[in-house]
């Protein structure tokens, strides 16, 4: 009955349904206007997710009908550094662009008409990282460098504008503010329900630059201001 907006991408947006979440304030944002589907994914990078997608986004059946965006939030894994202790995550930057573009032309192909809306990976505190390592990490280096971030976060942005979507520029937009290693990451990586905010904003505005927002989305029922206190079922009959 309600159109639907997808998340698509790695934990970033597994998590983003925490509370103070960037997904479920997006969900309580929509709340009677549209339905806001999870489909995050942790560890996984650019490489895996193409394994899965047709599985996980499936073209719709029974008149459900194409979703009015999906958002594309992946490369924090794929930034992984091949010689570290998550090295198994690592994708290539050439690997990582292709795979971007072939995902975009999945979702292209499938719903001609949904928005497509590309966020970069954020950026990285290596000190964090260096405390919060998923696996053993006998070298004491970092899995992750600010520096590889960014060059993934600049490949992002290339397929956004050779494919003329929009995109969400989460590298350079967290780093534009004082302590944002304490601020926006929880770990060097994962965000904190700050960094979940700046997150859900800056969607919000790139979601009304696109003719996508409440002012333009109806409601699916009648609203309780709608209800006449002396016939209240009047109201349903419409």
């Amino acid at each position: 009955m309600r159109p639907k907006i997808y998340l698509f991408g790695d934990s970033i947006t597994e998590e983003s349904f925490c509370s103070g979440g960037w997904g479920s304030s997006l969900a309580h944002h929509f709340s009677r206007t549209l339905d806001v589907i999870l489909r995050g994914y942790s560890g996984y990078n650019t490489r895996w997710a193409l394994k899965v997608m047709d599985r996980v986004l499936p073209a719709e059946s029974g008149g459900g009908g194409a979703p009015l965006a999906v958002t594309v939030f992946f490369g924090a894994n794929d930034a992984c550094l091949p010689d570290r202790c998550s090295g198994f995550q690592h994708v290539p930057l050439h690997e990582y662009k292709q795979n971007l573009h072939y995902i975009v032309s999945f979702l292209k192909n499938q719903w001609p008409t949904t928005l497509i809306l590309l966020m970069t990976p954020p950026p990285i505190d290596e000190e964090g990282r260096l405390k919060h390592p998923y696996v053993e990490n006998p070298t004491g280096l970092p899995e992750r460098t600010n520096d590889a971030a960014g060059a993934y976060a600049k490949a992002c942005i290339e397929v956004a504008g050779e494919r003329g979507f929009p995109v969400i520029n989460l590298w350079t937009k967290m780093q534009q503010f004082p302590n944002w290693q304490k601020v926006y990451l929880s770990d060097g990586l994962h965000l904190t329900p700050t960094g979940n905010r700046v997150v859900f904003e800056e969607l919000v505005v790139k979601l009304r630059e696109n003719r996508l927002s409440l002012e333009k989305l109806p409601v699916d029922l009648p609203l309780i201001s709608e209800i006449d206190t002396k016939d209240p079922l009047k109201a349903f009959e419409k």
